[in-house]
């Protein structure tokens, strides 16, 4: 397999190939994820989700009622614990535009947010300045994107953005990383022609008990769960189950769509869905 490496969207991508890929492949390749960035990311003046954030107004993007639509189902699911409003919440601890990393209080999401946010199909709209952040989906999204960019190169398809992947062709032997110890794993997965999607509170950690998974309600970041895994079909549902897996109502939420899990408490214990494929290492009594 050919390993193409390059940095995106705040991390490292790896996309494996059975032939090395072409320089029309990589330009492909590039202009998609800088046209979801150029759109989504709340990291860059110059995007749509900045500009909304200032100004209110509408994002063109062929993204925004597939995400949204998803968004919608996570928040009923998790009873707003998800919620795309969330970015002042984060930007309030310290993780903002210019990753200041310098916490103030905690501030919750807006409630009723699908009252102040209108979409369609490639247009999300909305009613006053509101800064939004799809964290929750959007790399899930991304690696769907870029998937589906390859899906004229023949043979075996990894895409992996940092954990986030996708596997088209031969299956591949993947470890569930240990949140609190990157040299270990808590168990192992084959995947193929499925993607799987992961989150941790030791990823996008700044400070004691800070990090980026929090309660929109509360604004408060999690404390009960440490690591989940979601397997589907396609990344971004995997992605938006790996949130939900934080709070009450997200393993129903993946029954409904027929995602597997595994996720990893703070105290250590483990659980996953009945029909999850991966194999566990427990400890023996």
């Amino acid at each position: 397999m050919a390993i193409w490496r390059f940095d995106a969207i705040g991390t490292t991508w790896e996309i494996e190939t059975s032939d090395e890929l072409g320089a029309h492949e990589r330009q492909l390749v590039g202009a998609e994820i800088d046209r979801f960035d150029r759109e989504w990311s709340r990291f860059r003046d110059d995007s749509a989700v900045t500009r909304v954030g200032r100004d209110g107004g509408s994002i063109s993007s062929p993204d925004a009622g597939a995400m949204l639509d998803v968004y919608r189902e996570l928040s009923q699911a998790t009873a707003g614990a998800v919620n795309p409003l969330v970015a002042d919440s984060l930007s309030a601890l310290g993780y903002d535009a210019s990753y200041s990393l310098i916490p103030g209080d905690p501030v919750a999401a807006p409630a009723g947010w699908t009252e102040r946010l209108r979409w369609t199909a490639g247009e999300a709209t909305a009613s006053d300045p509101v800064l939004l952040d799809v964290g929750a989906l959007g790399k899930g999204r991304l690696v769907d994107l870029v998937t589906e960019t390859l899906a004229h190169v023949p043979g075996d398809l990894v895409v992996d953005a940092g954990g986030d992947m996708r596997v088209r062709g031969s299956a591949v032997r993947i470890g569930l990383e240990h949140p609190y110890d990157a040299t270990k794993a808590i168990g192992v997965i084959e995947l193929q022609d499925a993607a799987l999607c992961a989150s941790a509170v030791n990823r996008r950690a700044w400070g004691e008990g800070l990090h980026h998974v929090l309660d929109a309600r509360t604004g408060i970041p999690v404390r009960t769960w440490a690591a989940t895994w979601a397997i589907a079909s396609d990344a971004m549902r995997a992605d938006a189950v790996a949130t939900a897996l934080f709070f009450d109502g997200g393993p129903e939420l993946a029954a409904s769509w027929g995602v597997e899990w595994v996720r990893m408490s703070t105290d250590g214990r483990a659980e996953r869905s009945p029909g999850c494929p991966a194999q566990l290492f427990t400890a023996r009594p």
